[in-house]
Order: C-alpha cells, then structure tokens, then sequence
C-alpha cells in the first residue's frame, strides 16, 4: 500500500521507505517513545528500542528529498531497569516519611477507593502524584534498596551516530523548555537529580540544495524564536487520549522554520495526530503513520477538525466579468466540503489537471469574453478566460 499525502496509516515507522515515493519528504517531524514506561512502550527492551530509532532514521535516507530535514523530539536523558547496575545509596537525612510509599501501598489504598483519581490517592497517602505514578509503572528514576536500579542515559549521541551511518548529517539542534514534568514536585526531589522540565529537537540533513527563505517568517518572529536555540512552550496538561502528546505550536515552528507551504510533511509516530494538524494549519500536505489504530481513528479525526478550522476562515469570492455572482464562506459548504476532501484523500494534483465544480442556480450564462475568477483569502485568484462563440451553461 502506498503512502500518499493527506492521509493517516496505520503502519510501522521501520518500513516507511517501501510505501513512500523516494525524495518526496521535505521535512519529517516525529517524537519515538522515550524509553521510560510508557504503557505503550513496555515490551520494548533497550535493544529493541535502540533497534526501533536506528532502522526508522535508515528509512528516511530514501524518503527525504536532498536537502530536507528530520526532526527528532526526544528528552535527552533516558531511563531504564538495569539490574546489573550497582544500586547507588543514599543516607537521605532529609528524605520524609511520605516518601517510603511502597506500591503494595498505593494498590490497596486503590482498591479501597476504585472511584479515587491520582490526584485523590496522593492525598489520601499524604505523598505526591508523582510517587504514586512511579510505584504503579515501576519507573522511579532513583531506583532503591528493594528494586533494580534506574540506568540514566543520554539520548543525543545515540541519535547522530544513527543518523550518521544513514548518510543524515546533525545540522542543528533545539532546546524546549516546557515546565517541571509534575505540577505538583515543587521543584525538588530527594536525591541531586534535577525535576525533568526541557526536552531537545535534533534536526538532521540530507546532503542536497537547502532553499535558505527568510520571508517564512517575520521579522519579530525571527527574534522571538526562529533565530533562538531555546523555545519556551508550555507543555500539553492534560494527556487524556494520549500518554505523551506534544503542544501544537513546537511542531508549527518547526513546519514554518523548515518547509514551504504545498510540502509533504511526515510523522511516523502520529499518535494524536498533532503533527499533522500543524502541517493543515500551515498549508503543507502531510502523511502519518502510526502502529495503534486507536491512535489512527483519533489522528483522523483530529485533522477533519483542522481542516475544518482552514475551511472555516476562506472566503469564497468568484466574480464574472468584475461582477460577484457568488460569495461564500467555505463553513457554509461544510457537507459539501468534508465529501471534497474525504474522495479526494491522498490524491495530489498534477499540472494539466482539471478540477471542476458547479455553481447554484441564479449565476446565469457565460459568453465569450467573460473572465472567470476564483479568490480564495490567503491562497490566491485563479482565473480563466471564457472563449468561443455561443453562449455556455
């Protein structure tokens, strides 16, 4: 089955390359699971994740064009059990006593409240959500005396020696800065180890002609944050459909910094489908592939409600011969619009080819000589002269 743009498959980000036309990607954007236990992530081992990263950053040597960019959004530190790593101790005199939760704990205060949220069974323990989060998935950073320890493992060398045996060269890098990774951690925690509130974007080049366009943004943005290594943007509050959701405006800068509007933008770990909404909003096509078709079902309909937003905001101006025969706003031909786009899902128009449509009753006749116009705001006007003899309807 083929790729094509504007559309969501469900598929595997390791075989991109075999269901993408070659070179036609101008900038991939994506977040892999991060190695830290995630639900959907718990059957990976290091190796297989380590394996999952390597062979998705080799498909993008076929599928970038020359010239494009992969993006890469990953939290520089990784962590994961390792029981063959020395346990670190820790003579912790300030430690207090609510943080000696154990997870047997946090079970039968659960049982016992079924109705209770996260939130409700911290208080109840007298502890932070963060502890109850971390004895129910097993993925305390600090290890302890009682588990394996927790190996602490930086990500970006991983990433380029990847990318650099698939012919990607590291180009640039990103700090996003979003908040402490709990709202409730108050800034410490018992050992030295910081509160995790900055992730990094890696963007990586294939060797080619790189158009270099400064009109992409404007002045103030380039001040603000195109010229910058650090973004500062919030982080998404509230994972409700989605364990680790990424805020809309990191991958629109990363879209409008790095491609042209009508280019083919690509994640291959869609999840909710963020990415793809920003490439709608931006003007670009898009393809995403993801490996949960719950995941594909909510990134489908994330981005009819974008193209619905886009629709909702263009005006519809056809005049004939300098005078309106209609106006209309995409939003009042909402119907009309979704089956446009739903048959014309993955069909990229090439030059030579006609799109015709119809016009309601009342427009009247054309004749030789009228001009034919079609303005759509923030698009353009397509015009067409009417030529030869008789009157056409």
């Amino acid at each position: 089955m083929d790729y094509t743009p504007n559309g969501i498959y469900l598929g595997d980000a390791r075989e991109i390359h075999h269901h993408i036309e070659p070179s036609s990607i101008a900038l991939s954007v994506w977040s892999p699971p991060y190695h830290v236990g995630k639900e959907y992530e718990r059957d990976l081992s290091f190796f297989d994740w380590k394996n999952l990263l390597r062979r998705t950053i080799e498909a993008h040597s076929a599928v970038l064009k020359p010239g494009g960019f992969l993006v890469i959004n990953i939290a520089d530190i990784l962590c994961f059990k390792d029981s063959d790593m020395p346990r670190i101790m820790a003579e912790n005199i300030s430690r207090r006593k609510r943080n000696d939760i154990t997870r047997e704990q946090v079970v039968a205060a659960w049982a016992g409240n079924p109705t209770f949220n996260r939130k409700q069974i911290a208080a109840l323990l007298g502890c932070s959500e963060q502890t109850v989060d971390r004895r129910m998935k097993g993925n305390n950073i600090r290890g302890g005396k009682y588990e394996s320890q927790t190996r602490v493992k930086v990500v970006g060398g991983l990433l380029e020696d990847f990318a650099s045996d698939a012919g990607l060269y590291l180009y640039d890098r990103r700090v996003w800065i979003k908040d402490a990774a709990w709202e409730n951690s108050k800034w410490h925690s018992i050992s030295y180890r910081a509160v995790d509130e900055f992730e990094y974007l890696y963007i990586f080049w294939k060797p080619g002609v790189t158009v270099v366009d400064k009109d992409r943004l404007t002045k103030d943005e380039w001040k603000a944050w195109g010229a910058r290594a650090v973004w500062n943007i919030p982080s998404v509050r509230a994972n409700d459909d989605h364990e680790a959701k990424f805020p809309l405006e990191l991958p629109r800068r990363v879209i409008r910094l790095l491609s042209s509007p009508g280019d083919t933008i690509l994640d291959c770990f869609m999840g909710s489908g963020t990415s793809a909404v920003a490439a709608i909003l931006e003007g670009r096509l898009f393809i995403g592939v993801e490996a949960s078709p719950i995941y594909v079902a909510l990134a489908r309909k994330a981005c009819d409600v974008a193209i619905h937003e886009v629709l909702n905001r263009l005006d519809f101006e056809p005049p004939v011969s300098a005078e309106y025969s209609q106006r209309k706003n995409y939003g009042s031909q909402s119907d009309q619009m979704r089956l446009l786009i739903e048959r014309s899902r993955g069909y990229v128009p090439e030059a030579g080819d006609v799109i015709a449509t119809g016009t309601p009753p009342g427009v009247g006749p054309l004749k030789a000589g009228d001009l034919v116009e079609v303005r759509i705001a923030e698009i353009g006007t397509l015009s067409n002269p009417v030529i030869g003899g008789d009157e056409v309807f």
